[in-house]
């Protein structure tokens, strides 16, 4: 079956299934964090496989512009990161763009909060209407100086001498968590972060293998300030992404006759919040564990479609699946219906995920209601396909398309350039589960 792609539209036409091996893209949240503790870390940092999107190459062009070397070794295609050292960052000459990446304008923001020069961040206009006082009121309280426009970026950061905090966070974010412990290890005293439920807990895994201690208690994580990052002498070789294999893994669960695995994936346990939801639609799950890569587990994770369930989705699962949520309402219009509540971060990220999800879902003939906190998909209709506007959003591209393979006509999704920014080579992984 042919996918037709152009600069801004996918355009697809309905498969009876999916079937196939993928190497999905490396993860894209440990590829941030890998630039940016090798930028801080003394000595050089090889990277394999890093996440092939426009928001990791944000990232890297920042640690360039603060002084750390980012290169690949023609010798071995690897990247390597030649770090600054402890508060050895630089200031820039200008602006650090973090394009469309929360990721990478918050996680920064802990990094230069204790060094001692002024930097401005800035981010395209979706970057800029997503809130960042939830990472400036922690900073502040540790003694760094901030200018927002309302909480919002532009975010000048004027770097200082920072303290610990005992910090109880509103929010469940794994993003403002690592830009605390960030913050916390160029501090004085004991750090500690709170946090109302787990999230993705890749900053305390890895910190191990840049030398540094954290000690982690339930819900609360502690880092002692002081410390310096040291470069790990092996290769890091990052796992794929499991936001990605959740798009073949969506598809394979709600086409009859499918069956997909993808290989070498992160199987961080609160990553896979999205496996769970799948089975408790239908589909038949199998993980098989391969060993541990710097602190995460990984391995291979294969995916069939056995029946249509409903399930329901709370809060207290949310942090664990929030990336995924779109494409699980994409196989959700695909025979299945899912109720998802406590979600309200959806408004949030780089699109309101909620109001464009639920209209682009009603665009391809999918019956859809959109609540305050989440919204409900019944796909007991069969979707008739149409065109659906991603809005500049890369989950939805992906989400849309799970839907468009399923339905009884052909389907464009618009806006599909966006898919750049975590997944480049969809388009042609497409193409391999569906020809």
């Amino acid at each position: 079956m042919t996918h037709a792609t152009a600069a801004h539209r996918l355009q697809l036409q309905p498969v009876p299934f999916v079937r196939g091996t993928l190497a999905v893209p490396g993860d894209k949240s440990l590829s941030h964090r890998y630039l940016m503790l090798g930028a801080i870390a003394q000595g050089v940092t090889r990277v394999a496989h890093l996440a092939p999107g426009a928001d990791v190459a944000s990232t890297a062009a920042c640690v360039r512009a603060l002084g750390a070397s980012v290169d690949h070794d023609p010798a071995s295609g690897a990247l390597q990161i030649i770090g600054c050292g402890r508060q050895g960052l630089q200031a820039p000459t200008a602006d650090l763009d973090a394009g469309n990446s929360g990721t990478t304008m918050r996680l920064l923001a802990g990094l230069l909060a204790g060094h001692p020069f002024r930097s401005r961040l800035v981010g395209d206009a979706s970057l800029s209407r997503r809130p960042m006082a939830r990472v400036i009121d922690p900073l502040s309280a540790m003694g760094a100086r901030f200018e927002s426009d309302h909480g919002r970026a532009p975010l000048v950061i004027d770097g200082a001498r920072l303290h610990a905090i005992d910090w109880t966070s509103p929010v469940a974010s794994a993003q403002v968590k690592s830009a605390i412990l960030f913050a916390g290890l160029l501090g004085s005293g004991v750090t500690s972060i709170r946090e109302p439920l787990a999230t993705r807990d890749h900053t305390e895994r890895v910190f191990p293998t840049f030398g540094l201690t954290i000690t982690v208690d339930g819900l609360v994580c502690r880092v002692n300030g002081g410390q310096a990052a040291r470069a790990p002498q092996d290769l890091l070789t990052v796992p794929g992404d499991p936001s990605s294999a959740a798009v073949w893994a969506a598809a394979a669960g709600a086409l009859p006759g499918s069956d997909v695995t993808l290989t070498d994936v992160c199987l961080n346990p609160l990553r896979l919040g999205f496996l769970k939801a799948l089975a408790r639609m239908g589909a038949r799950v199998d993980v098989i564990p391969g060993g541990e890569r710097a602190g995460e587990p990984v391995g291979a994770i294969r995916v069939a479609h056995t029946r249509h369930e409903a399930a329901t989705i709370d809060a207290e699962e949310v942090p664990g699946l929030i990336d995924e949520l779109p494409v699980l309402a994409g196989r959700a219009a695909l025979g299945a219906r899912l109720e998802v509540s406590g979600a309200g971060e959806l408004r949030h990220k780089e699109s309101d995920r909620i109001s464009a999800l639920v209209s682009g879902l009603r665009a391809l003939g999918v019956d859809a209601d959109e609540r305050p906190d989440g919204f409900v998909v019944d796909g007991r209709r069969r979707p008739s396909g149409g065109q659906a506007d991603a809005v500049g959003d890369h989950r939805l591209v992906m989400a849309f398309a799970v839907t468009a393979l399923g339905a009884s006509g052909p389907s464009v999704v618009t806006g599909a350039e966006a898919v750049g920014v975590s997944y480049p080579g969809f388009a042609e992984d497409l193409a391999r589960v569906t020809r």
